[in-house]
């Protein structure tokens, strides 16, 4: 089955169309015939990026103004002779669409019927900045392409396994049954796919591990996952909560951002954007919230980069450490996204200190695993670490493919 799968932002639509099936899935056999990104949508110079498999990087500038228009160019293009990957959009089987919050509706990814749309609409209020571009390109899509199954898959769905005395805060019990305040949690689609792709490296079902999965880029979460279950995790009711990230400020004290907004006169926008905008490894640095960057300007003698790198690494080696005690210990820890794929100095300083509950990194590894799957962990070492590149886009696809398998196989 080929499955295009669209994650759609306020003026951007990133996509692949996966080939897969169920035997495939079982294999890790999946193909991505096709990648890329419309960004500036909106603009008379949106630009489209493509790649399909095997051939070339292609980029173009033109205008695009609205969603539909954007999905209508990555149609075109993926069925252009000279360089689509398909012959006719009848080729496509199915339309996956990352959907960030699915609040506590929706614990498994489902098709969008027209009662998962009013109740993902019920969400906006809860991911305003997300919720209503993912609807607007389902929208867009299901126009362009009627004849095909959509699906939701929620970036919150994994995480609502967690018991109430992880997912509750400390305010009146009234407040969480009124307005739904309780953590959440996101990057679900992330830990999942690497806890799935665990079994392989570790040669042991999810049941029967108690895994810490560190999904660490621009934005970074930590997930508790017991025995295939999320049980816990560092987002809470928003992204904001938990690591220092490259441009949110992760765990604080509540009221000081009252004070702050006293003494700098903020309004309640202007303190959003604070914490959401400038704080983090950029707030902290003041020069970039790329962690490549600031390793190489901490290299140079810059100390507010190196405090920045230091106050990253201090954080996730709390909650890998929490995590252990939230499970009873752990069999493994995962790194994946941009920084924990790549940055073997941030993993290094990270989990350095962690050897009381058995994580020894073997230096060699840890140099040599960048960008790639591996094992860094010493030989021996009672707790595993592997580094495990993410594929929430291959998650999507192989959800939307079951959900359809299972569909066609109840209708026989």
């Amino acid at each position: 089955m080929k499955v295009l799968v669209l994650n759609c932002g306020s003026s951007s639509v990133k996509y692949q169309l996966i080939e897969t099936t169920l035997e495939a899935i079982a294999a890790n056999a999946d193909r991505a015939l096709a990648q890329g990104i419309v960004e500036r949508i909106g603009s008379e110079s949106a630009s489209h990026t493509y790649r399909p498999e095997g051939r070339p990087r292609i980029s173009a500038v033109s205008e695009i103004l609205e969603h539909g228009a954007a999905i209508a160019e990555i149609l075109r293009t993926l069925t252009d002779p000279a360089s689509g990957v398909v012959e006719h959009s009848g080729a496509i089987e199915a339309v996956g669409h990352r959907v960030v919050h699915g609040g506590e509706a929706f614990a498994r990814s489902v098709f969008m019927t027209p009662e998962v749309v009013r109740q993902i609409e019920e969400c906006i209020e809860l991911a305003p900045l997300h919720n209503p571009h993912n609807l607007r390109g389902f929208l867009a899509a299901k126009e362009i392409l009627p004849g095909v199954p959509h699906v939701a898959v929620f970036d919150t769905a994994f995480h609502q396994t967690m018991p109430p005395h992880a997912f509750l805060y400390g305010l009146p019990y009234v407040l969480y049954k009124r307005h739904g305040i309780r953590r959440y949690g996101f990057h679900g689609t992330s830990h999942r796919f690497v806890a799935w792709r665990s079994e392989a490296l570790l040669g042991r079902p999810r049941a029967e591990t108690r895994l810490i999965t560190c999904h660490l880029g621009n934005g970074a979460s930590v997930c508790a996952v017991d025995r295939g279950r999320s049980v816990d995790t560092s987002m809470g009711f928003t992204p904001l909560e938990g690591l220092l990230m490259g441009t949110r400020c992760g765990d604080l004290d509540p009221a000081l951002i009252f004070y702050v907004m006293h003494k700098e006169d903020l309004s309640e926008h202007q303190a959003t954007t604070l914490l959401n905008k400038h704080s983090g490894l950029f707030g902290i640095s003041g020069v970039s919230n790329d962690m490549a960057e600031l390793l190489a300007e901490e290299a140079k003698g810059h100390e507010r980069a190196r405090l920045a790198v230091d106050l990253f690494c201090y954080r996730l080696r709390k909650y890998v450490a929490a995590y252990a005690g939230a499970m009873g210990g752990a069999d493994a820890v995962i790194l994946t996204g941009g920084i924990g794929e790549n940055a073997a100095a941030v993993r290094e300083r990270a989990l350095t200190g962690l050897e009381f509950m058995g994580v020894r990194l073997d230096p060699g590894r840890n140099r040599d695993t960048v960008g790639r799957e591996g094992e860094i962990s010493a030989p021996g070492s009672p707790v595993n670490v592997l580094v495990i590149p993410t594929n929430e886009e291959l998650l999507i696809a192989r959800d939307t493919l079951r959900l359809v398998a299972a569909g066609a196989a109840a209708a026989t």
